[in-house]
């Protein structure tokens, strides 16, 4: 922990309406800065790894425009049989997902970084962590299936359902220690590295 006279700033670099509202459940105030990256995976890069590298690369991009802050950084990747499988964009490619997903478990990797700008040495600047996430689908027909996606629209989602939302009709079991993970935050991690970082939650 680094002694402060003051909090230092918390900035959590992302754009997604998801993470903020998880991140707003902590109290905390914080800013929102969307990090200016490349999120191609590397060729032959283990899915786990791409999404450790790319929690790392957003919460370091935006630490250097903002010294001295603490940034959050987090990347979700979904796999199936080892594969990723990304956010599915359109109709068409949601429905492609959940049939291939349905009555099979999907690992889903969401990584954290905490980057602490006010340590003068970048090897240790940076907490990271890979929660894993183990969800069951339900089988369920194409039309229940087709009827979910018309009605939530999940095509920014890897995995093509809203688990915070009506999705969690189409989960037949979640297992993880961190059940925000799945959303794309996971808190109970984050508040270990704020906490480790000398960032104080409740106050006498």
């Amino acid at each position: 922990m680094i002694p402060s006279s003051a909090p230092p700033r918390l900035i959590l670099a992302s754009s997604s309406a998801y993470r903020r509202e998880l991140l707003g459940r902590l109290r905390l105030p914080f800013e929102a800065v969307a990090p200016d990256i490349d999120e191609t995976p590397l060729a032959g890069e283990a899915p786990q790894d791409t999404a450790l590298r790319l929690a790392r690369e957003k919460a370091g991009a935006v630490a250097r425009l903002h010294p001295g802050a603490l940034v959050i950084g987090s990347d979700q990747v979904a796999t199936l049989d080892g594969l990723q499988i990304g956010k599915p964009g359109d109709h068409a490619r949601a429905l492609e997902q959940l049939r291939l997903m349905r009555g099979r478990e999907v690992v889903f990797h969401t990584a954290l970084c905490l980057w602490d700008g006010r340590e003068s040495d970048p090897d240790q600047a940076a907490q990271i962590e890979n929660v894993q996430v183990f969800v069951r689908f339900r089988e369920l027909p194409d039309a229940e299936l087709d009827a979910y996606l018309r009605i939530e629209q999940p095509y920014d989602c890897a995995g093509s359902a809203k688990n915070e939302g009506l999705g969690i009709a189409l989960l037949e079991r979640i297992d993880s220690s961190d059940p925000t993970a799945l959303t794309g935050l996971p808190l109970i991690a984050l508040t270990g590295m704020l906490r480790r970082a000398g960032v104080a939650f409740f106050r006498p």
